[in-house]
């Protein structure tokens, strides 16, 4: 695999959910830090990549006043990150599609780099960020070609993503030493927890 630069890889960010553990709100509009989450996450991703799309299905003009294309899913009721995966993997301009959700504030300065040297070596469809010995699957940096086989498993009804990874050549790869970094805001409660750690802390 070719030396990583910018120029090779697509950004994803997972904007498409219901966030019904928000109490349905649209997690990467809330506000963090004094701004919404997903600015947050593009501050973070767009260095490490060549272009961003976002995957939302409400608020898309909200999302497009960030400055960057708005893709919604092609499966109507909410299917899950798959389903925003497909899309990404549909428009993207580059070989190689990063995915991270949009209410991960902290991730990785080195994502990327990390998941494609680890692609590389192991000549792998997909790569995942693990810490511990728990996979982060919404954070995988994920080969192109691989569109139409995910296209096919989300028409047979496919939507669990541990369920498509087994049907890949996958590699985890370890962030052990970022552990906070993967960290996400699913609920108010952990909202107001992180808000109350500093809010705009970067591990």
């Amino acid at each position: 695999m070719p030396p990583l630069n910018r120029q090779s890889i697509t950004g994803l960010i997972l904007a498409g959910g219901m966030g019904r553990r928000m109490g349905g709100a649209d997690k990467g509009l809330v506000e963090f830090a004094g701004r919404p989450m997903v600015a947050h996450v593009i501050e973070r991703l767009a260095p490490q990549v060549d272009q961003i799309l976002i995957n939302a299905n409400r608020n898309s003009e909200r999302y497009a006043a960030f400055g960057y294309r708005v893709i919604a899913d092609a499966i109507e009721g909410y299917a899950g990150p798959l389903a925003g995966l497909e899309r990404g993997l549909a428009e993207a301009a580059h070989d190689l599609v990063v995915t991270a959700p949009c209410d991960s504030p902290f991730l990785p300065a080195v994502l990327v780099q990390r998941l494609h040297e680890s692609m590389g070596a192991a000549g792998a469809d997909l790569a995942v960020a693990r810490t511990g010995d728990q996979p982060h699957p919404v954070f995988c940096l994920c080969k192109r070609r691989v569109h139409a086989h995910l296209r096919d498993f989300l028409d047979a009804g496919g939507r669990k993503v541990d369920a498509w990874y087994a049907t890949l050549s996958v590699v985890e790869v370890a962030f052990d030493d970022q552990p906070e970094a993967f960290s996400n805001i699913n609920t108010r409660e952990e909202l107001a927890s992180a808000r109350g750690a500093g809010g705009d802390r970067a591990p």
